[in-house]
């Protein structure tokens, strides 16, 4: 049997009021459009999250509302605001569905992906995880419990730059 998890980082937030706290910044114009890219590109290729595990930050929640993609589970958790791989990995262990997308922040779901997969793809931008950059990678395992560092195999990796052209 195999899982499937959906790693998104957030779109490109707005800085306009810099009065804002982290947690509480929206999406600039250009999150919007690369959030709607990165949907298209999943319902392109089949990949659909069941369940959704994101952090509660205003960015990623309207990551997620913008993407206008349907999941039977969407948890938007504090633990997932800045969470360290440690932590990311543990959210994913308890998850029950078959496809999951996190939605996260870097510096952690860069090192999250680096960690979690066997081979990172060949493309350079993977080390550091753009905004609303999102890889597919397949687990071979029952359910998500089983979940392990350097096991994931990458089935697709994209960039909103080389879907918005």
């Amino acid at each position: 049997m195999t899982r499937t998890l959906i790693l998104t980082r957030h779109a490109k937030s707005s800085w306009d009021s810099p009065a804002l706290a982290d947690h509480d910044r929206p999406l600039n114009k250009r999150g919007r459009r690369s959030a709607s890219a990165i949907a298209a590109w999943l319902r392109e290729n089949d990949w659909l999250p069941d369940e959704v595990l994101s952090s509660s930050s205003v960015r990623t929640r309207e990551t997620w509302e913008r993407m206008g993609l349907q999941a039977d589970t969407v948890c938007f958790q504090r633990t997932l605001y800045h969470a360290d791989p440690a932590d990311m990995l543990l959210e994913l262990s308890g998850a029950t569905k078959q496809t999951v997308l996190i939605l996260g922040h870097n510096p952690g779901i860069a090192a999250f992906a680096n960690q979690i997969v066997k081979h990172p793809p060949d493309h350079a931008r993977f080390y550091d995880y753009p905004t609303c950059a999102t890889a597919v990678i397949r687990f071979d395992i029952a359910d998500w419990s089983g979940v392990r560092w350097h096991s994931g195999d990458v089935q697709g990796f994209v960039i909103p730059r080389e879907l918005l052209v």
